[in-house]
C-alpha cells in the first residue's frame, strides 16, 4: 500500500490524555472474525446498565450509509453520546476561532519553504482546480490539507454535497433531536495538537503523495475496498488492512495517532459509563486489534457483546 494510501485509511477510519491508563490487551482480548460488528454492547465491571460501542467511518458514499434497527435501538435506549470529540464544539463559531491559529506552521514557514519549486506548482494548481487558492493556504500544516484531499476531493464540488454522509453528522442531528447531551472522549485542540509531532517537511511529503495518487485507479480500489469491508462490518479485516504497509506510514505514528489515544480513552468512557448508559461512536480504525477499544475494555474487565 503506498503512503498516501495508507495516510488516507487513517483519516477515514481515525480521524476527524498524555498518560496511558489501561494495560496492552493480551491477544485473547481482540476480536476474532467471527465476532465482527460495528455495534457492540458493554456490560459487566460492576456497571448498572449496559453501555454501546460503534464503529463509525467519518466519509462514506449515500448510498452505502446505513443505521440499522438495532443501532438506532441502542442509540434511544441510551441517555449521553460521546464522540471522539464533542461535534458541537465544531459547529461553535467562537470555538472554532480558537482553534484557527493552530492550523497555521510557526516561524512564518510556508509550503513552498517545504518543498521544490516543481511540486509546489503542482500542489499549488491542484488546489486551484479544487476552488481552494494557495493564497489562503500556504501557511496551512500540510497535514490539515492532506485531511482536505484525503476524505474526498469531490465533496467539494458543491454538485456532490448530497452525495456523501457523515456518521458523526447524522449521529449528532439524531442526538439533537432525543435531546441527548453530546461529550468528547478528548478535545479538538488535542485531535489539532496531533499533527505537530510531525515534521513540516514529513508532513508536506505526504500532501504530494495524497495529491498524486488521486489519479491512481489502485488507490480508488483500495478506498472502494475499505468501504466494502466498513458496510459487512469487518472490522478486523479493516484492522488487518490498516497495517499492510505499516513501514509505509503508519508505523512510525501508529502510537501516536491510534494507540495511545486509544488507552488514554478507556478512563474517560470508564466514567462515562459509570454515570449511565452512553452511546460511544468512534472511528471504526480504533475498535479490533490487540490494542483496539475492544481489547482494551475487555482488559479492564469489562464484558464486550457484538450485536448485529
Amino acid at each position: 500500500m503506498k503512503l498516501s494510501l495508507t495516510w488516507r485509511l487513517l483519516i477515514l477510519l481515525l480521524l476527524p490524555g498524555t498518560m496511558a491508563w489501561a494495560q496492552p490487551a493480551a491477544p485473547a482480548h481482540a476480536p476474532t472474525t467471527e465476532e465482527n460488528s460495528l455495534l457492540w454492547e458493554i456490560s459487566g465491571a460492576g456497571l448498572q446498565a449496559p453501555s454501546y460501542l460503534f464503529g463509525t467511518i467519518h466519509m462514506i458514499p449515500e448510498e452505502h450509509f446505513v443505521l440499522t434497527d438495532v443501532t438506532r435501538k441502542a442509540f434511544t435506549a441510551s441517555g449521553t453520546v460521546a464522540f471522539e470529540i464533542d461535534t458541537e464544539e465544531m459547529t461553535n463559531p467562537m470555538a472554532m476561532m480558537g482553534l484557527l491559529n493552530k492550523m497555521y506552521m510557526a516561524n512564518d514557514t510556508t509550503l513552498a519553504d517545504l518543498m521544490s519549486e516543481e511540486d509546489y506548482t503542482f500542489v499549488e494548481t491542484e488546489f486551484n482546480e479544487m476552488g481552494l487558492p494557495m493564497f489562503f493556504l500556504k501557511r496551512v500544516k500540510p497535514m490539515f490539507l492532506t485531511v482536505l484531499v484525503g476524505e474526498d476531493m469531490n465533496t467539494f464540488d458543491p454538485a456532490n454535497q448530497d452525495q456523501v454522509k457523515s456518521y458523526e453528522l447524522e449521529l449528532t442531528q439524531m442526538a439533537k433531536t432525543q435531546e441527548k447531551p453530546i461529550v468528547g472522549l478528548e478535545t479538538a485542540e488535542f485531535q489539532m495538537s496531533l499533527f505537530d509531532s510531525i515534521p513540516y517537511r514529513e508532513q508536506a511529503t505526504m500532501l504530494l503523495e495524497t495529491l498524486r495518487s488521486e489519479a491512481d485507479s489502485t488507490g480508488v480500489g483500495m478506498l472502494d475496498r475499505m468501504i466494502e469491508l466498513y458496510v459487512n462490518q469487518d472490522i478486523v479485516g479493516m484492522q488487518s488492512m490498516m497495517q499492510e504497509d505499516e513501514a509505509g506510514g503508519i508505523g512510525n505514528y501508529e502510537e501516536l495517532l491510534l494507540l495511545k489515544r486509544n488507552r488514554n480513552w478507556i478512563p474517560v468512557m470508564s466514567n462515562l459509563m459509570a454515570e449511565g448508559t452512553t452511546f460511544f461512536a468512534v472511528g471504526a480504525g480504533h475498535l479490533a486489534g490487540e490494542e483496539g477499544v475492544i481489547a482494551l475494555l475487555r482488559a479492564a474487565g469489562y464484558t464486550l457483546r457484538p450485536i448485529r
